[in-house]
This record gives structure tokens, sequence and C-alpha cells, in this order.
């Protein structure tokens, strides 16, 4: 409370340093994003821990899209922070689907209308590799990596400093951009700053299971999400911690393949060199898949890409090297791709062994060998590639290997009649996206943070990560860019997620700089 009041004195003085005083609207002169910036952080030094209380609080709800009543209790949480602060709430349902949560509000003579969109739902959990509870976040001085010592909560400073960290599942991806989209609508509230666009929100409910009902909502709900463009809230800041904004997503699909040697373990005295040994089949396997540097070594699988653009080229050339940085961070003596530099690598398609199983290895490593062994990958696509390509050529490639492809368990009878036999289980899987750089809300809204922030931003053509653009495109017929606001190191689909607290102060001010400015600089354009 003392921190309060000492904060509750102290902001007339920085509206004084801005030339403002409380309450002061903004003359049309004045409303620059600059100063938009300043008023969103004077408002949010005062308020600091109520905006982390809320965040603790949000987190606290476990959020897996299996887990339906979880994530109803965060859909309702959710449509209760929108609806404190007067947006029109609803749920959005589709069967038994986690719900989508959506939210508006719209603005008197607005001529623009732009969506947010971010995800509340969270990856699985190991809890035995976590250094606390998932879903008891956790405030660290410094990263865990580092020594990072929890704080109590009852002795968190104001100012919270920006190096700090909140552990949590979904702390970075996706909960915190949903909080900074909210907060930053009370800063410009609170600095009697007006809206540019109409605003909508959409928050969804499963894109971490691979938002299989996505299609069908958008499709069940179009009228509702008729926008100029969609903002992606979802993924992280360059390595360099600057400002980045992508323009597509890379598409995945998935798959589990297995393969299988006798009815039973033998003993590798015994047997050896003589009963084939499906861990070394599927290791060969995998090679012929895959170079140790990363290539893809399936005939045809490179011929659908696309070229990237002279815009998407020069993007590509700006961006900051960090190579040696990134190496260094990560312990890595080298990297993959041939000499090509990360954001090279990031515009081709990939494939990663996300999984081996076979076997034992350790205290229960056992002379023998196994009956089966099986290997998870996923492939992340890059335009004009599809799920539907990907699975035809593997399949082909496969065959041409010698292997007999089943979708089911291998009866006694197929085990003897077939000598390489491969069970393959496909995910559903997405396609790429991307948006032209050079549209006008492209430009509009480059431009509009390069000026805000006060320096170039990272404009990248594909974002490395996957996320369902192209519905958004294909249904809805509108440009999608992504503006996150997470640190890069944040453990992000893994054990101990983290945010580094200055992403979430910096992120509530871009998104409210977006949310004053936007519709000027598209009429700008």
């Amino acid at each position: 409370m003392k921190n309060r009041e000492i904060m509750g004195k102290l902001l007339p003085l920085f509206l004084l340093l801005l030339g403002l005083t409380p309450g002061q609207r903004l003359s049309a002169q004045e409303m620059t994003p600059q100063a938009t910036r300043e008023r969103v952080r004077t408002y949010r030094l005062a308020h600091e821990r109520t905006i982390l209380r809320e965040l603790v609080e949000f987190l606290s709800i476990p959020n897996l899209a299996a887990d339906r009543e979880a994530i109803r209790r965060n859909a309702e949480f959710l449509r209760a922070m929108l609806q404190r602060r007067g947006i029109r709430a609803e749920i959005l349902t589709m069967g038994d689907a986690p719900p989508a949560v959506y939210g508006e509000l719209l603005v008197p003579k607005a001529q623009h209308t732009i969506v947010f969109y971010a995800h509340y739902d969270g990856q699985p959990v190991d809890p035995r590799q976590w250094a606390s509870a998932p879903w008891t976040p956790i405030l660290r001085d410094a990263p865990l990596e580092q020594g990072g010592r929890e704080i109590p909560w009852s002795a968190i400073p104001t100012p919270i400093p920006g190096e700090w960290r909140l552990y949590a599942r979904s702390a970075s991806d996706d909960k915190s951009p949903i909080l900074a989209l909210l907060v930053a609508l009370d800063a410009l509230r609170a600095a009697q700053i007006p809206l540019s666009v109409n605003l909508k929100f959409f928050f969804e409910g499963e894109e971490e299971a691979g938002s299989p009902h996505l299609r069908a909502i958008l499709q069940k709900y179009a009228d509702r999400l008729k926008a100029e463009a969609w903002i992606l809230c979802d993924g992280p800041v360059h390595q360099t911690r600057r400002q980045q904004v992508y323009f597509g997503a890379r598409g995945i699909v998935d798959l589990e393949l297995t393969v299988y040697g006798p009815v039973r373990p033998l003993h590798s005295g015994h047997y050896g060199n003589w009963a084939p040994n499906p861990a070394v089949l599927l290791a060969h396997l995998l090679a012929s898949l895959r170079e140790a540097d990363g290539r893809i070594r399936i005939p045809g699988f490179y011929d659908d890409v696309r070229p990237l653009t002279e815009s998407e080229r020069r993007a590509l050339a700006e961006a900051p090297d960090i190579e040696a940085q990134l190496r260094h961070e990560l312990g890595l003596a080298w990297s993959e791709g041939e000499g090509r530099s990360l954001v090279e690598l990031l515009m081709a398609p990939a494939l990663n062994v996300r999984g081996l199983r076979a076997g034992h290895v350790g205290e229960t490593a056992q002379n023998a060998i196994p009956m089966e062994a099986t290997a998870s990958i996923d492939f992340r696509l890059v335009p004009n590639q599809t799920p539907e390509s990907v699975r035809r050529r593997v399949e082909e490639h496969l065959r041409r290997q010698g292997f007999t492809i089943i979708s089911h368990a291998p009866s006694l009878d197929e085990r003897r009649r077939y000598p390489k036999l491969v069970q393959l289980t496909w995910g559903p899987g997405y396609p790429p996206a991307r948006t032209p750089m050079d549209l006008p809300v492209s430009r509009a809204l480059v431009h509009l943070l390069e000026e805000a922030i006060g320096a170039p931003i990272v404009k990248m053509p594909t974002l490395g990560g996957s996320i369902p653009m192209y519905l958004f495109q294909e249904l809805l017929g509108v440009p999608v860019i992504g503006v996150p606001i997470v640190n890069h190191d944040n453990n992000q689909h893994g054990a101990n997620e983290n945010l580094r607290i200055q992403n979430l102060w910096d992120g509530i001010e871009i998104y409210a700089v977006l949310m004053a400015h936007l519709g000027r600089a598209l009429e700008a354009q």
C-alpha cells in the first residue's frame, strides 16, 4: 500500500515531465506515437502490481485444451476480463470443442476495424521437469539458468525490475500478450487517448492442440469477425530483443512411424546380425529422409517452394546477424544449414525428429533386439507446400526404399509376409501462409511501429513456428500480420516457460500505439 501511495504522488510529476497534467487530453498535434508510449508507461508505473496480479490469477488456471472443465474456466475468466473493461464479450462455441472468446469495442466515426488474435490454451506439461509447479506462477530475480531466486509476492518492489522473470505455463505463450492488450486499453482510457480503430478480439482455446475446430468456428461466426486486418500476438520478439513483425508462418504436419522386428525380444548374442533390429532399421530410414546438415533428401520435396519476392529478400538482408550470439547462448559449436543463416533457413521447409523410442538405455539397458522402434517427426512447410503434398512425397519415398506402408499394428501374417513394414500415423496439419509486405496495411504498421520505437524493427517474411494464419486469409479474405511481444528465451513449449517482465511492459506500449494510431496510419497510405 505504501508503494502505491508513493506512486500516486509521483504520477502528477511524471505527467508534468511530459508537459501534461492529469486527465489532460492530447491535441491532434501532440498525439504522436512517442507521446502515447510515454503516457501509457506512466500508467503502467502506477499500476504494476495490479497488472501482475491479474496475470498471475489468469496463469493459475490450468489450460490444456483436452481438459474441458479447466479450459471452460479459462474462457469464463477471459470473458470477465473483457467485460470489466466495457468490451462486449461472448463465448463462441462449436459442439464440445474448446470455445473461443470474442470481444468487440466499436469506436464512433472509426473507419477501420482490426482483430487481435491470441490463444489462451497451453502445451502439455511434465511437472517432473519443472523447477516449480507449472500452474503456480513464480517470480524470480533472474533466469533459472543464471541462478534466479524466487521472490515472495509480499516482497515485490515498485517499480518491478524489467529483467525479472515470471515462470508458469503460458506465461509467454499466449496469456501475457492477452493481458498486454487489455492493459493497453486501460492505459489509453486513463490517459484520455482515443482509439483510432474499431477493436475486435479473438482468443482461441485449442491452438496448441492443432486448431482442429478453428475453421468451423471462423465459418460459423464470420459475420462477427469482419475486419480489414488481423494482428496475431503469438510468437517472440527478435533474439536481439528488438521488436519483430512477421508476415507469414510456416505450416506444419506431424508423423509418427513405427518399424518392426521379432514378435518378442531376442538375445543379442544368439540372434544379433541375423534377426532384423528395428532400431537400426529406423536409423537408416530417418537417414534416408534427412541429411545431417538438415537438408531433406526426399525427391521433389522442394519443388513446390515459392521463391521469395524482392521485398522479402530485402527484409532478410536487413535482419540482424545473431548467429554467433545464438551459438554461444545455446552452447553450440556449429549449426546446420550448409552455412546459411537462421533467417534464410526459416524461409525453407524443415524436418525435425522430435522423439525416438526403441528398447532401453542406461540402468535398464538390455542385451536384446527390441520388437519395434518408433520415431515422431514434424515437417515445417513454406508456401506453396501443403500437408497433402508432403504426405504423398514421403510415402512415395518410403515405398521406393522397400517399405510396405500400413496404418495399423501389423498382424502376424503381415509380419511374415512383408520384409519391411512401417506403420504411419499422420496428424492433420495445416498449410503455411504469407501476407505481402508491400500492402498498405503492412507498410502502415511497420512505419507506425518504427516511429513509436524510434528505430528500425525486424521484418520477417515468415515466422519459424506455425500458426493457422492461412484460415484467416482463406475464409475471411484479410491480411494477417504478427506483432509478438514476448522474450525469445522463454522456453516456449518446454519446461520452465517464462516471461521477461520488461517484455510485458514494452508490449503494453506497443499494443497501445497500434490501437491509438493505426487508423490514422492507414489513412496516410
